[in-house]
Parts: structure tokens; sequence; C-alpha cells
């Protein structure tokens, strides 16, 4: 037998429109992100030698948050989407953090970036719950005694 899932209540306007905020502004600092790693200014050289990553890894890093970028503006796979940028985004904290820097943007970007699937994707907010139990507690079936 099938186990049915609550369902979680339909959202308003402005809960989507939040939610389409808050998935845009991690994805704009991605891409342009990205975009910098391609074109490879000298301002992105130098950070890239200060943070010890060596410049040839410039283009695959872009091609890499791109992709995961991608991956999550797709509904069918913004979750998967979003655990991979969460991956990558762990990876910038620890570099920032290697070097001594503050890493209040990678973090912002992360929970911008679940927070804002949050509020779009019902399948988080079922699994996710902030008011309720998501799954019902099992049934223990009763106890029997063997009797030889």
């Amino acid at each position: 037998m099938a186990t049915i899932l609550p369902q979680p209540a339909p959202l308003s306007k402005k809960a989507i429109w939040s939610g389409r905020i808050m998935s845009g502004l991690p994805v704009l600092l991605l891409v342009f992100s990205a975009t910098l790693k391609f074109l490879r200014p000298a301002s992105m050289l130098e950070t890239f030698a200060h943070l010890g990553i060596p410049e040839r890894l410039s283009f695959p890093l872009g091609v890499l948050e791109l992709t995961c970028t991608i991956i999550y503006l797709i509904p069918r796979t913004s979750v998967l989407g979003a655990i991979l940028l969460t991956g990558y985004l762990g990876g910038a904290v620890l570099t920032h953090l290697r070097v001594g820097e503050p890493v209040f943007m990678p973090l912002i970007a992360g929970v911008l970036v679940w927070g804002g699937l949050f509020l779009l994707e019902s399948r988080v907010r079922a699994l996710i719950p902030l008011r309720r139990a998501a799954f019902p507690l099992p049934q223990q079936p009763p106890k029997m005694e063997a009797t030889l």
C-alpha cells in the first residue's frame, strides 16, 4: 500500500514572486562570475593568484559554475541544480576561509538558492516542513508473542 504524502498549500502570488527574486539573485551573481572566468580580465587573474588557484582552471571553473546554474534554472532539475550549487559554493567558502577572507557572499548565495527553491518548489516544501510534520508517523503493528 502506497503512502500518500500531504501536499503543501498553494502559494500566493507574492510568495511566488519572492521565490523568483530569491532564485534570480544568485543566478545573476553566478552567471556574472562564470562570464568573468571566461573573459579572464586582469582583476580575475589577480584574484585567482591571491586565492592560490592556477589560471588554467579559470575556464573549467566557469564551465562548472555555468552548468550547475543552468541545471538549477530548469524546473525539472532545479533540486539537483541546488545540490550541485551547494557543493560549488561550499568550495568557494573553503577557498575564502583558507586565505582568511570573509565568506558571506557564497553563504548568502547558498541561502538564496535554497530559499528561492523552497518558495517555488512544492517537493522541497514537502521535505522541509516549517510548521507541520512532513510525514505521518508510521503505525506500530501490535506485538505478537510466539508460543511454542
